[in-house]
């Protein structure tokens, strides 16, 4: 826990925790146009046609620009945080008002890497905490936006939970192990459950994987708490959405965010948040 009280440490783990943040926002800005243009090019090619031509697009290029003009965004302009609040939260050319979802992402990283440094110092495990809840992050406003929790971010977080406890935690190897299957196939089991009770889907696929990746990181012991957690929360906010805006109501609706939030709350809380639980389900027994 002292590693942050030095204050040059403080100002370089703040700026780096800033930095990533910065970079989540393109993950999540750019990633879910990556993935449909490559699924039409996959498309196409399956079916003999031509592929259409797109300019050179991925995390690196183009340059940030402003949705609006299309105005590249000047490196003061992009420093995380600072650049938001300088223009006021719009584009310095066209003055078109910019998604508040930016420094809401970069404060969230500073506040999840600070706490996480500050409980367990500049580790490697602090780096694999930092990466996951990161991570989670990234998935839960991707799920918002576009309702996908893309492979190319549950699989490496599943798999960078099993190495994390082989390095880590070998003690509990086991029951990570046991959480990836559980995981998957409680999310499996819901999901034909509900659709051949109701003919919908209650659950998409990329649910199944992210509960896996929980399991993965957080054991198998852990699921009926991220699970109740995840649905509570969800349920309550989803009734509260559809009262207050009522053109949401039968819109589908993420549940990715609720998953990821009950993750991070493990991630960050430990075995004291599962002990909390099962105190208070021995309360509640008695």
């Amino acid at each position: 826990m002292s590693s942050l009280t030095d204050p040059l440490l403080l100002i370089i783990v703040a700026l780096l925790a800033l930095t990533l943040g910065s970079f989540l926002n393109v993950v999540i800005a750019r990633l879910p146009v990556m993935l449909s243009r490559q699924w039409t090019r996959e498309a196409h090619q399956t079916l003999a046609l031509v592929p259409p031509t797109h300019e050179r697009y991925n995390l690196l290029l183009p340059r940030s620009h402003c949705p609006t003009c299309d105005t590249a965004i000047a490196w003061h302009d992009n420093l995380p945080l600072v650049g938001y609040f300088k223009r006021g939260g719009r584009c310095a050319q066209c003055r078109s008002p910019i998604s508040a979802r930016y420094p809401l992402v970069e404060a969230a990283s500073l506040v999840l890497v600070l706490w996480i440094v500050w409980h367990h110092g500049l580790t490697v495990s602090a780096l694999a905490l930092s990466l996951a809840c990161l991570t989670l992050l990234a998935l839960a406003v991707i799920d918002v936006r576009t309702l996908l929790l893309p492979d190319v971010l549950t699989l490496p977080l599943l798999w960078g939970g099993l190495v994390y406890q082989l390095i880590d935690h070998p003690d509990r190897l086991a029951e990570s192990v046991i959480g990836v299957v559980a995981g998957y196939g409680i999310a499996w089991g819901f999901y034909w459950c509900f659709r051949l009770t109701t003919g919908r889907e209650g659950l998409g696929r990329g649910d199944f994987k992210l509960l896996a990746a929980l399991g993965a990181w957080c054991g198998w012991q852990a699921l009926p708490l991220i699970l109740v957690l995840s649905a509570t929360t969800g349920a309550v906010i989803g009734i509260l959405m559809q009262l207050a805006i009522p053109r949401l109501r039968g819109a589908p609706m993420p549940f990715g965010p609720f998953l990821s939030a009950a993750g991070m709350l493990l991630l960050l809380g430990g075995d004291r948040v599962i002990e909390l639980y099962h105190h208070l389900i021995g309360l509640s027994s008695i």
